[in-house]
């Protein structure tokens, strides 16, 4: 009798089995990881913006929605929309390309009106986000 070495194939279906079963229960936690950096790029994206509006206007005493002369380059993926502009305040939302334009993020400062859309802050400074 030859000495016969190697898996069944029964085993071989047992493993495959399990790794479906891991991917299954790691792939929508991966997706939800995701889907929380892109918000967390929007957040920040709108800090900065705001950032730099209030240095823009530590020097001229007014706002601007033009991106080049505040010096702002949004991250990769997403878009900073900024609206409102008047000497006492602006707003700006910011949607991520991955997530489409009926999620994402707002903020308004000064006297500008909250932006309706994807949501709206509930106060002057604060960074809201529509999330579903």
């Amino acid at each position: 009798m030859r000495d016969q070495k190697g898996f069944t194939l029964i085993e071989l279906l047992i493993v495959v089995v399990i790794i479906g079963i891991l991917a299954a229960i790691a792939i929508p936690k991966f997706s939800a990881t995701r889907e929380k950096a892109y918000f967390a790029a929007m957040k920040s994206d709108l800090k900065n913006l705001a950032s730099q509006q209030e240095i823009y206007y530590s020097d001229y005493y007014t706002y601007t929605s033009n991106t080049t002369q505040l010096g702002f380059v949004d991250s990769e993926g997403v878009t900073v929309t900024i609206g409102g502009i008047s000497t006492s305040g602006w707003n700006a939302t910011a949607t991520h390309t991955a997530l489409g334009t009926s999620l994402g993020c707002a903020i308004y400062y000064g006297n500008s009106t909250a932006p309706g859309s994807p949501t709206t802050p509930s106060a002057p400074g604060e960074v809201a986000c529509k999330t579903s």
